[in-house]
């Protein structure tokens, strides 16, 4: 469990990294989020292919496969397209119904053993969620993409541990890159931006980032039952809150301080228990 929570600890890490460089380009560079999310999974899908296993090709023929990349390109859009307008810390925490809704997957369709106690943690974070989303009439449309994205990623996460023993991490990885960048396509053309040098070197950096974030992501899921690893995503609040006040001087308010902590708390002490 503990080289579970080590790897998790730095996919959590590479992944708001990703998701920062893709909203320098979307809200500072003019560059479209959907353009972003394509090229990541285009990007990912070239970095791959030298390493791709031997019977990959056979995985595309299963339908789960597909779902789950619909899931993860989903999400992907939707979490750059809350970046476009919304600062880093916020679009995490609301994205982080992801884990709640793995959790309860999980445990309805996986059939994995859930506890009262790491329920409750689950649910308190959750109530970390809705201080920083504060939902009511106000709510931003960029936290409803952020919490629409948290939705797709649940299921992704679910469908990670529901696929973990079908193939090696590196060809689930390269396949869910393949169909996502297909999917994308016809958007990410019609969305290209003028290639500088900045729009570039960030496309490859977020591309980066988000690939090994997933794939470490994918080897945890092979070490450990998705109700202990779901809460683990948790960790994405560290870096997303450093980033945020290093990259953009953004800092949360008091009642935003307070949920992240709730969110924060309730995850580290879920990944304590046994």
């Amino acid at each position: 469990m503990q080289r579970a929570v080590l790897i998790m600890f730095i996919a959590m890490s590479l992944i708001p990294a990703g998701d920062s460089a893709g909203k320098v380009l979307t809200s500072q560079l003019g560059v479209a989020p959907v353009f972003v999310a394509w090229s990541r999974f285009a990007l990912g899908t070239l970095f791959l292919i030298p390493f791709v296993p031997p019977r990959t090709r056979a995985l595309f023929g299963n339908w789960r496969i597909w779902v789950r990349a619909t899931m993860l390109s989903g999400g992907i859009t939707c979490i750059q397209t809350a970046l476009q307008t919304e600062d880093v810390a916020n679009v995490f925490a609301a994205f982080f119904v992801g884990p709640l809704l793995s959790y309860v997957l999980a445990a309805v369709f996986l059939r994995e053993p859930i506890t009262i106690l790491r329920s409750a943690l689950i649910l308190l974070g959750f109530v970390g969620v809705l201080l920083v989303v504060r939902p009511g009439i106000g709510v931003s449309t960029g936290l409803l993409w952020a919490l629409a994205a948290g939705t797709f990623y649940g299921i992704f996460l679910t469908m990670s541990r529901w696929l973990s023993g079908l193939a090696p991490p590196l060809a689930l990885s390269f396949s869910q890159l393949v169909i996502s960048a297909g999917l994308l396509l016809p958007l990410g053309l019609l969305h290209l931006p003028q290639l500088t040098a900045p729009v570039a070197a960030l496309t490859v950096t977020s591309a980066i980032c988000s690939m090994l974030g997933n794939l470490l992501m994918l080897y945890a899921y092979r070490l450990a039952p998705a109700t202990k690893i779901a809460p683990m995503i948790y960790f994405q609040l560290l870096s997303a809150v450093a980033l945020g006040w290093l990259l953009f001087g953004a800092l949360p308010d008091l009642l935003t301080w307070i949920g992240l902590a709730v969110i924060l708390g309730a995850g580290i002490t879920s990944t304590r228990l046994r």
